[in-house]
């Protein structure tokens, strides 16, 4: 008899795990209402609910499958969230965890970037953002020293960082780029055994030692729709990747190549294949292409949106949005800036977030063949030390515009340094800055409590200036 992954109860399929689909949507909706934190708080949220309190995924399966979401480009907390509902409920499954997981962030955001355009330029938002500035690059910094912390286990490594950094900041390569290759390296020392690249760099195989996932819903049995066909895999990368493409031709034969809408579908489509890292190794490569190349945005801005990510739920890679909606708003065409500003932030969200659904249902069946795959963990070893070097480069830029006025550039060559004026120092964002490490390092406090005093802090002296 052959087992399938689904029985019939009352007339109804019913998936043979006994969670119905309408059960998934209310845990999944409330994990997409309860995800703020950044990466790291959602996916322990994530684990307490599906892991430890529901128990519908074990910890073995729970750690393969975030194994694999890190490999990708793009926000490995939605994209774990794709995988589990679609290992517990196909296509229909991933769709719905992967798009609730998105959407308390999308309105929230878009709702906030309203305001921003609206109202910006009064003294309370003016105050606001002055403290949550310099909250934001703090936090940005504690990332980098938590990412740098796991990430470089050698000198090897170290020098890949260091690398990646001076090739941004001094060079000004492009991010995409130094990605590239920072994994040709990696895979090419795999081959050579470098010291840091001789075996797999990254966690042992997860669950290897671990308990045994049976008593839990999913259990240890792989699902049918678990296993990979050639030709289901053709027949969904095929509708993906027509959904990708679709608005980015659409706008390419309506409003023409040289567009904002063009320009947007086609810059964050690229985005989203070389976003290693998350979303503050890919941001100051966004905010300079974004002021100095497309003029979207202006100096210190892309700030003002990584802040608004923070303080909202979902993926902080939602920032991205908030360029979309800045770039349209300001370069509408013949529409009105608002309607084109929404315009812009659903299409940047499309094309950042579809890939994802794109990688997980094309690339999850294989898994298994990926994780004893060495050349190809050290080239993801190699990118993740490139990364601390990217985060590095994003908190110097943030720097530079949260805390001085005025920035010249100063060009040898191929050599080009953004340097501050030391006469043109924030006076008061260097105080905000001061303050709000202190809360972080010394009395370990966390993000949504030192956002809120930072804007409390922010409003005060903004008056009292």
């Amino acid at each position: 008899m052959v087992q399938t992954s689904e029985r019939l109860t009352a007339g109804t399929a019913v998936p043979a795990h006994g969670i119905s689909f309408g059960d998934a949507l209310l845990v999944w909706a409330r994990i997409a209402a309860l995800s703020f934190g950044g990466p790291a708080g959602q996916i322990a949220l994530m684990h307490r609910v599906l892991v430890e309190e529901k128990r519908w995924i074990g910890e073995r399966r729970f750690l393969h499958a975030l194994n694999y979401c890190m490999l990708l480009p793009g926000p490995e907390a939605q994209q774990l969230a794709t995988y589990i509902g679609w290992l517990m409920h196909g296509v229909r499954g991933g769709l719905a965890a992967g798009l609730l997981f998105i959407l308390p962030g999308f309105l929230s955001i878009l709702g906030l970037s309203f305001v921003y355009v609206l109202y910006g330029g009064t003294a309370l938002l003016d105050g606001v953002f002055l403290g949550l500035k310099a909250a934001v690059l703090v936090i940005v910094v504690q990332a980098l020293l938590r990412i740098a912390s796991r990430a470089l286990k050698g000198r090897l490594q170290v020098a890949v960082a260091v690398a990646a950094f001076l090739a941004l900041a001094v060079l000004h390569l492009p991010f995409p780029l130094v990605i590239v290759l920072a994994g040709l390296f990696g895979f090419l020392a795999s081959w050579l055994s470098l010291p840091g690249f001789d075996r797999r760099a990254t966690a042992p195989i997860p669950g290897a030692a671990a308990p045994s996932d049976e008593g839990t819903a999913l259990g240890e049995a792989v699902p049918a729709h678990a296993r990979p066909t050639v030709g289901w895999s053709l027949k969904m990368a095929a509708i993906l990747g027509l959904l990708w493409a679709a608005p980015v031709l659409a706008s390419w034969l309506v409003f023409g190549p040289g567009n904002v809408f063009t320009a947007i579908g086609l810059f964050f489509s690229k985005m989203a294949v070389v976003t290693f890292g998350g979303a503050y190794a890919v941001l100051a490569y966004v905010a300079q292409e974004a002021v100095g190349h497309y003029g979207w945005l202006k100096p210190g801005e892309m700030l003002d949106g990584l802040a608004l990510a923070e303080t909202t739920p979902g993926p902080l890679i939602m920032v991205l949005q908030f360029v979309g909606f800045l770039g349209a708003y300001r370069q509408p065409g013949a529409m009105a800036p608002l309607e084109a500003a929404t315009l812009g932030a659903v299409l940047t969200t499309w094309v950042t977030f579809l890939p994802c659904f794109l990688f997980i249902f094309l690339g999850a069946p294989f898994i298994e063949r990926l994780r004893g795959n060495h050349s190809l963990s050290a080239a993801l070893s190699a990118i993740t030390a490139a990364v601390v070097g990217v985060i590095a480069n994003l908190a110097l830029w943030f720097a530079v515009h949260t805390l001085f006025a005025d920035v010249v550039s100063w060009q040898a060559g191929p050599i080009t340094l953004d340097l501050p004026q030391p006469a043109s120092i924030r006076p008061f964002a260097l105080m905000l800055t001061a303050g709000a490490a202190f809360l972080v390092f010394a009395m370990r406090v966390s993000v949504m409590p030192l956002l809120g005093l930072a804007a409390l802090a922010g409003i005060l002296i903004n008056r009292l200036s």
